[in-house]
């Protein structure tokens, strides 16, 4: 039993002060439980509200991507300017150290390979698993306007149901396919599918016009997906567009790790998303960067 000899008399109880009741930053997010508002808040930087996150899932269907072929070698030099990674439970076991403490996003659909029709997608991971690997979300595509649109949309709400009982959220991408149009209309129908049916973040390609009606549509935040490898200028101004538009931040891969200098060019894409730097000024950033970089032969 606790000595209470000594002990003094209760007297800070601050009656003229009302009980703190903070809300939670991110948008749609301040009704979830304790335990997936952390997971968020390892994704999402709590100062900015918005996330860098590192896509490295492409071998999923895509086998050894350019760049990808050996990520001990190119990716866990970036781990440390990366707000989270979006990865596969293969390479998060065998190769990401456990050390990394930034969030996690565990690619949790698959089955068809470029060879086959794409949407033809099952869930790939047991809850289980992601409870064991301690992931701050799980990620699954959803192709609205697809061929096998209906059983994405039930994959997505079973992992959804599945996140609900451990507090796990649920990242629902929006996979476009090869036939379908990126335009303001189909993105705000495909993002808001998903956040309706509860996916508590969603993922969807930049759109030139109208991408601000994309986001203010959808209860959740919204990351801008990266996309096909553009010149860095490019990819920072789409970055800047975004996240001036409303996206909650960018899930970039190719737009990074493809680049001629990734570690110069992730810490310029987070200029943008977390200090809202101009896109001139962070590539400027970025050629100052890759210049250091070089002369220190990295």
């Amino acid at each position: 039993m606790a000595d209470t000899e000594g002990s003094k008399d209760t007297k800070d109880y601050f009656l003229d002060v009302p009980a703190r009741h903070d809300g939670f930053y991110l948008k749609g997010a301040h009704q979830l439980d304790w335990g997936m508002r952390n997971r968020l808040a390892r994704i999402f930087r709590p100062a900015s509200g918005r996330t860098v996150m590192l896509a490295i899932d492409h071998g999923y269907f895509l086998g050894p991507t350019s760049g990808l072929e050996r990520i001990d070698q190119t990716i866990l030099p970036l781990l440390q300017y990366a707000d989270a990674l979006m990865c596969t439970r293969g390479i998060l076991r065998s190769t990401i150290p456990a050390s990394f403490g930034n969030g996690v996003v565990m690619r949790s659909s698959g089955g068809p390979s470029t060879l086959k029709e794409l949407s033809n997608e099952r869930i790939a991971v047991d809850i289980d698993d992601a409870v064991r690997m301690n992931v701050s979300a799980m990620a699954v595509q959803v192709f609205i306007g697809g061929e096998f649109e209906t059983q994405t949309v039930h994959n997505m709400t079973q992992l959804v149901d599945m996140g609900l009982r451990y507090g796990i959220p649920t990242l629902g991408v929006t996979a476009v396919g090869k036939n379908l149009t990126r335009d303001a209309r189909y993105l705000g129908l495909a993002t808001r599918i998903c956040a309706e049916l509860g996916a508590q973040v969603v993922k969807t390609y930049y759109c030139a016009e109208g991408f601000e009606t994309v986001t203010a549509g959808c209860p959740v935040p919204i990351v801008m997906a990266g996309g096909t490898k553009l010149p860095e200028l490019d990819a920072l101004t789409m970055a800047y567009n975004a996240v001036n538009q409303g996206a909650a931040g960018v899930d970039m891969g190719r737009n990074i790790f493809q680049s001629d200098a990734p570690a110069a060019m992730i810490q310029a894409v987070g200029k943008v998303v977390h200090e809202l730097l101009k896109p001139k000024q962070a590539y400027d950033c970025y050629l100052t960067l890759k210049s250091e970089q070089a002369r220190a032969g990295k």
